[in-house]
């Protein structure tokens, strides 16, 4: 077996790499082979890769964090790559790994990349991008954008909550349209999240009923609502408690078109996002995650 092993230097603690010695070493243990990159530029790892990659790699491992995995993954399946992938979860929140349960120790995350054993999963498509774990537009959804990567990297998931404490003055409702097979919502909201995975930004209970490998994409809508009651619907999300919140629409579809008229932001997997009109849509087992 050979593989391909993509690291982000700059995610999470930065220690990454001291690793490496260790990982190339229990692979050559088993006469297995692991070939690193030290990921830097989407568009360097795009010259890297060829469409001959899967005739050259059996396994593609991913060492970052959520952003990380999107960029990679955007690339890899623009190659048609259908291989397995494993996962390192060594960024800050670790939301789509977080589906997997992969393991957070350097060596259960080396066990499980030399596992045989994959499960499938989805991958939702905004416009002309894939996302892994969640696509978002509205206000506060760019948190991750905005954050210091020094200070991320000091105080973790942490400094996502700060800033968003930081960032809540500036959230103001408005207008949206969306269409999906099913029904047409017009109403004003705060922001909306499209979700392929369970947890977004650290909140582990956001989109309770996803299942990674189901077809179809979770959507949480945050409608306008007295101030004094947004507090308390904060504690309801980090509790799970929140889908039969009045202030929650919460439904599951394969696809939507939303069309809005004000300049909002948009972010996929933690990274800069798209403009509208957005169409989404899911990729139903489109890619192989190992899980040991």
């Amino acid at each position: 077996m050979k593989a391909l092993l993509l690291y982000n230097p700059r995610a999470g603690l930065k220690g990454f790499h001291n690793q490496l010695d260790y990982i190339i070493d229990q692979f050559q243990q088993r006469d297995l082979f692991v070939v690193p990159y030290r990921l830097n530029q989407t568009k360097r790892l795009e010259v890297f890769l060829s469409e001959e990659i899967e005739a050259q790699y059996d396994r593609v491992i991913i060492a970052g964090g959520d952003g990380t995995i999107h960029q990679v993954i955007n690339v890899l399946i623009n190659l048609n790559w259908t291989r397995p992938i494993a996962i390192f979860p060594v960024g800050t929140a670790n939301d789509f790994a977080q589906m997997f349960e992969i393991p957070k120790t350097i060596e259960g995350m080396v066990e499980n990349a030399l596992s045989q054993n994959s499960v499938p999963c989805d991958v939702g498509v905004a416009n002309d991008r894939y996302f892994i774990n969640v696509a978002s537009f509205g206000y506060l959804v760019d948190i991750s954008q905005k954050v210091n990567e020094q200070v991320k990297n000091i105080i973790g998931v942490l400094a996502y909550y700060l800033k968003g404490i930081e960032e809540f003055p500036k959230l103001k409702p408005f207008e949206v349209t969306i269409f999906t097979d099913e029904t047409v919502y017009e109403e004003p909201i705060y922001f909306a999240l499209v979700m392929n995975g369970k947890s977004a930004g650290g909140f582990r209970k956001i989109s309770p009923t996803s299942k990674i490998d189901d077809g179809v994409l979770d959507v949480l809508l945050f409608k306008k609502c007295p101030v004094l009651e947004i507090m308390p619907l904060l504690i309801q999300v980090w509790n799970g408690e929140h889908p039969e919140s009045p202030y929650i629409e919460y439904f599951a579809t394969k696809k939507l078109k939303i069309m809005c008229d004000e300049s909002i932001c948009s972010d996929l997997d933690g990274e800069a996002g798209i403009g509208f009109p957005m169409e989404i849509s899911v990729l139903s087992n489109r890619l192989n995650i190992i899980k040991g």
